[in-house]
């Protein structure tokens, strides 16, 4: 545990900050990058009621997924959607998207270590679009911004709120997703921040 936060530690100081503080005046853009799988089910909550009550859960395992690039200075979601499955051409297309936005300056990446991300076919397009891939340490959720921006979707748009049917699930994401800089923006200035949770500092339960 001592030789991981180090690590993370070292990480942060040394190659995220630099790059966010640049970005921060002006100097370049910094994304982070990660997907999620949104799986059309029941949202578990918790209630208190006199009588008991049944909801209707949906069945079978169909999956919305998303693959998202977190602008950590604008606030901007670039996004690839599909039904089926993440992987290497869908990274591509996501670094597509981003290259052709026409941004000046340095373009960085940060994402983690999945193999769909850190390839030879995704790192050759990066280098030639001029994109700069920086991969998280293992197991660093805590160092990757967009992971709280997809605890805030689940949250917000499916936790308590079941969908009658799939359209109506994925529409419920598209609508939280194109509403993040408008009906959400509030709560995108105030959760993600570019301050991160680090373990220096938290208790270790020993087994």
């Amino acid at each position: 545990m001592a030789e991981h936060i180090a690590i993370q530690a070292a990480f942060h100081d040394t190659e995220l900050r630099p790059r966010l503080d640049a970005a921060q005046a002006g100097q370049g853009h910094v994304f982070f990058v990660d997907a999620a799988h949104f799986v059309f089910g029941t949202f578990l909550c918790c209630l208190w009621s006199f009588a008991r009550l049944y909801v209707r859960a949906a069945s079978g395992r169909q999956r919305f997924n998303v693959l998202g690039a977190w602008n950590a200075i604008t606030r901007e979601l670039i996004a690839v959607t599909n039904t089926t499955v993440v992987n290497t051409e869908t990274m591509c297309e996501l670094l597509r998207k981003i290259a052709v936005l026409g941004l000046s300056g340095p373009i960085t990446l940060v994402l983690d270590n999945a193999r769909y991300q850190r390839n030879a076919i995704v790192q050759a397009l990066a280098k030639e679009l001029g994109i700069t891939l920086v991969y998280l340490p293992s197991y660093s959720p805590n160092l990757n911004l967009i992971e709280r921006l997809w605890k805030f979707v689940k949250k917000e748009c499916l936790a308590c709120r079941p969908s009658p049917d799939y359209e109506t699930f994925t529409q419920s994401i598209d609508d939280c997703l194109n509403g993040l800089r408008t009906k959400y923006k509030q709560q995108m200035t105030t959760l993600l921040t570019l301050n991160f949770q680090t373990y220096e500092d938290e208790p270790v339960l020993a087994a």
